[in-house]
């Protein structure tokens, strides 16, 4: 209840909910031009695009390819990557279903993860390190909550909208440190210009996240999320990584490629085409435009 009294105080979050319930009353580019000023508090230029999350809204709208949908599919886009960088990379599949009734968890090993196959970010994953104290009760509500979310609707990242959506268990992954952090690298025009790494998924405050150029040097600049104070190791498979991401990324104009690193072994994550959905500033703002010259629209 106090939640909702501090949601209610809030016209710019009434308005942005306000705005997703009635999404379907406006064209794409309106939507987001209100979108855009409600979440960033300024205009948005699609005509002469300038930032790095102007770049993205333009993106959503003029970049449409219906290889995409494929590639944003987190299962279909396994065999993809499969065939161009070969199944060592991949994360095991155990099983993709509908729905979560037609999970048969008897078949699942004592430790696995849950997603859904069209969902970003955190939401839609359900990790089950011991199946004997798995609550199932709260993996099928929220799956079936990220079942029924809509991202196109909401974000306009328009190849969502014709994804088959399912539910599939991978493989639980984890390094020596009971931690998975996520290697993310930004690719413009298929070179590799910079990456971020989260970490601290698991723990009681927010994930961060730390910026560093190709060269693994450390960028002075935070985007929605905060940095760590210390300089995180560059991972062992790194120039793989580059190698990969850029073949993956070739004659695309933005696109981020992720992967884990398990002891020393490099595995895909997955392919994102419009990282933050273009709503996250910067720390400082400038940052917004050095890295949105990069993107040659």
């Amino acid at each position: 209840m106090q939640h909702l009294r501090v949601y209610l105080k809030n016209p710019r979050k009434i308005a942005i909910f306000l705005l997703r319930k009635s999404y379907f009353l406006f064209s794409d580019s309106v939507y987001l031009r209100i979108m855009y000023y409600l979440k960033m508090k300024r205009l948005l230029h699609l005509n002469n695009p300038k930032t790095f999350n102007e770049k993205i809204q333009w993106l959503k709208i003029y970049d449409r390819n219906p290889e995409y949908t494929i590639k944003v599919d987190k299962v279909l886009v396994k065999k993809y990557v499969a065939n161009l960088l070969g199944n060592d990379i991949i994360i095991p599949t155990l099983g993709v279903w509908d729905s979560f009734d037609d999970i048969d968890f008897d078949k699942l090993p004592n430790q696995f993860v849950l997603k859904t196959n069209h969902s970003g970010g955190s939401l839609g994953v359900v990790i089950c390190k011991d199946k004997k104290s798995f609550d199932t009760k709260r993996a099928r509500r929220l799956l079936n909550k990220s079942l029924k979310s809509d991202l196109y609707s909401i974000t306009k990242e328009w190849p969502y909208k014709h994804v088959n959506r399912k539910i599939f268990a991978e493989q639980y992954m984890e390094d020596q440190t009971g931690e998975l952090k996520d290697y993310k690298l930004f690719c413009f025009n298929g070179k590799v210009k910079c990456s971020f790494v989260v970490s601290d998924r698991m723990s009681e405050s927010e994930v961060k996240l730390d910026f560093y150029d190709r060269n693994w040097i450390k960028l002075p600049f935070e985007r929605h999320y905060s940095s760590t104070d210390i300089n995180i190791p560059c991972p062992y498979s790194y120039k793989k990584m580059i190698e990969y991401a850029e073949i993956l990324s070739k004659g695309i104009k933005l696109v981020r490629i992720d992967f884990y690193e398990i002891d020393k072994q490099l595995f895909f994550g997955e392919i994102t085409f419009y990282p933050g959905s273009g709503f996250e500033e910067f720390t400082p703002e400038e940052w917004d435009y050095k890295l949105g010259a990069w993107i040659n629209l």
